[in-house]
């Protein structure tokens, strides 16, 4: 991580800690995929509200205890310290004890594999193997000897397996079924989740290449990563929209144009930038731009099922 003003710093306190260990800006990526894969299928099947509830808590869950895995990794590889901008370094900044932070994280994945069990028992045991290797990169991501974090295909895998694997999951416990449709309203989703984490890489680039590592926005360079990151965007408007035209997505899917001031802002807010407290505003466009892309794609989908509805 990089520099920042110490007094910024120890601003926070009591919850906010806690809060900002959770790294909030990254749990859009738990549940927007949820709502988008439930509101999909509502088109073939009637709602299962119990399914539905256990899948949410448990990727939040998962996402929660990848942030608490991603903490006590970067603290035990002496990548964090007290003046790390954003979420990470809480260890050693806010005093939270790193042996406490690991047994949340662990406490959270059982936590998970519960919701997993259930929804197997509802299923079948594919939803649970599924589950499971999500929870596996999880911890991969940051943990064990070769961090996939630590490499250019960070990106990839939160976006593969969050937007992705995560929406079909959720499309599949109400459906019961998957159909190539839902495969192709996610693409934008997994670019969009896979774009949050390459903004935290932009961000973190020059700490991110002193302390050894790889990463896609390090491979790239500041410039071309910064094109990478406004083209992300760009490709999933434009793909989610061909949609319409394309696989007769609904009308109501142009309500994702209410998201595009926000993706506008969060390149802006990249350009030019070098220092990473500089670029927090642009983390947080960027998480908001994933917020209202997901969710109203999600209404999208429940509108025009209740518009067939209504005039059937």
């Amino acid at each position: 991580m990089a520099k920042a003003s110490k007094s910024a710093l120890n601003k926070q306190t009591g919850f906010q800690k806690w809060w900002s260990l959770l790294r909030p800006h990254t749990l859009v990526a738990s549940f927007v995929p949820v709502f988008l894969g439930t509101s999909v299928a509502m088109s073939y099947t009637s709602f299962h509200f119990t399914r539905f509830l256990v899948m949410l808590v448990a990727c939040f869950f998962i996402q929660t205890s990848a942030n608490l895995f991603n903490e006590y990794f970067d603290y035990k590889k002496g990548q964090d310290d007290e003046h790390s901008v954003g979420n990470g370094g809480a260890i050693v900044r806010n005093g939270m004890r790193p042996g406490f932070i690991l047994f949340l994280a662990i406490l959270l994945y059982i936590l998970s594999i519960l919701g997993g069990v259930y929804l197997s028992i509802e299923l079948n045991w594919y939803v649970g193997l599924l589950g499971a290797i999500c929870m596996l990169v999880g911890f991969l991501y940051t943990g064990g000897p070769y961090p996939i974090a630590y490499t250019p295909f960070g990106e990839i895998m939160a976006g593969f397996f969050m937007g992705g694997i995560i929406t079909f999951i959720s499309f599949y416990i109400q459906a019961e079924f998957i159909s190539s449709f839902i495969v192709y309203v996610s693409i934008p989703i997994m670019v969009l989740v896979g774009n949050l984490l390459l903004a935290n890489s932009i961000r973190d680039l020059d700490p991110d290449k002193k302390n050894g590592r790889l990463t896609l926005a390090i491979l790239l360079g500041r410039k071309w990563a910064t094109v990478l990151f406004a083209v992300a965007f760009l490709f999933s408007y434009v793909f989610e929209i061909a949609l319409i035209f394309t696989q007769d997505a609904p009308w109501w899917t142009l309500l994702i144009l209410l998201s595009l001031p926000e993706a506008i802002r969060a390149v802006k807010r990249f350009i030019g930038k070098s220092s990473p407290i500089t670029m927090v505003p642009a983390m947080k466009s960027t998480s908001k731009a994933l917020t209202i892309f997901g969710i109203t794609l999600a209404v999208a989908y429940l509108l025009s099922l209740l518009s067939r509805n209504l005039f059937m």
